[in-house]
């Protein structure tokens, strides 16, 4: 959703967020209660989606996304791509349990 992306760049310059000062370390060098004071995005869909619906009124500016679009485009993508891994052994799980 380029029209997402674009809204929350909008928005970051209309409100004036600070991103912050850029991280110049190497994140496997930094301790445990370093990177739990680092900001980072979503390590998963999963998580991505929960930081949507947890807050997405920015795109509900200009009323092209609706609410009930939003939380829609949502369920769709928990059902259908989140549940779907769950019930599915990873790669790493043949690799590590089922290879000789």
């Amino acid at each position: 959703m380029f029209y997402a992306m674009l809204r929350a760049l909008l928005d970051g310059i209309e409100n004036e967020i600070d991103p912050g000062d850029p991280l110049d370390r190497d994140i496997y060098d930094m301790s445990q209660e370093e990177l739990d004071q680092t900001n980072k995005t979503p390590e998963s869909l999963e998580e991505a989606l929960q930081e949507l619906e947890a807050d997405h009124a920015c795109l509900r500016k200009g009323c092209v996304l609706t609410d009930d679009l939003i939380e829609t485009w949502i369920d769709y993508k928990m059902e259908n791509e989140v549940l779907g891994l769950r019930l599915r052994p990873h790669p790493h799980e043949f690799f590590r349990y089922y290879d000789c």
